[in-house]
């Protein structure tokens, strides 16, 4: 009667070590997995969805699926003409896509007031920050409104459109088809 009491026991003892095995066998590599998207997402790049009038039109206002990567942001190796991904300085939880225009110590000259005025301002950015303006400078909430942003706040820089697919393809440094945008913007 013993014997069996502790047969039972190794055979129940055996069963849960073989469950907790199984357990392990599922949770380990799903948490590999989640460790491998954190350091990709933290560290090397990110997938962006921008939607919005403001960078019309390189980008579309319904909506375009791109991606960043934060390895040149983090070397200093983004430049102006540059489409990037920065926290809002109004509101961090957001993330909004530009195009760098300066760099610190730039000199920029911008519009004040797009569509009602023709007054410009030439502002000097200062050390530690861009100035980022969209594409679209008459709907655009960008450097224009809140000032330069801190380098901190720069994200990523764009890349890759990935959708819709009929615009999939490179987003690389390259100068607009409005003059007045162009202003100061190199071509690639």
């Amino acid at each position: 009667m013993a014997l069996r009491n502790g047969v039972r026991e190794i055979l129940s003892i055996i069963k849960e070590k073989s469950l907790v095995r199984e357990a392990w066998d599922k949770i380990f590599p799903l948490a590999k997995f989640a460790c491998g998207l954190h350091v990709i997402h933290k560290y090397l790049g990110l997938i962006v969805l921008t939607y919005g009038p403001s960078m019309l039109p390189t980008l579309s206002l319904t909506g375009d699926l791109v991606l960043a990567e934060r390895i040149s942001t983090r070397f200093g190796l983004v430049g102006p003409g540059d489409i990037v991904v920065v926290r809002s300085p109004q509101n961090p939880r957001i993330v909004v896509t530009k195009r760098l225009i300066g760099l610190e110590g730039d000199s920029v000259t911008y519009v004040v007031e797009p569509g009602k005025s023709d007054r410009s301002d030439t502002i000097v950015v200062p050390k530690g920050h861009i100035w980022v303006e969209g594409d679209n400078i008459y709907v655009s909430n960008d450097s224009r409104k809140f000032g330069p942003v801190p380098y901190g706040l720069l994200q990523g820089k764009i890349f890759w459109r990935i959708w819709p697919p009929k615009d999939f393809g490179s987003l690389r440094r390259s100068s607009t088809k409005d003059p007045i945008l162009d202003k100061g913007l190199p071509s690639a």
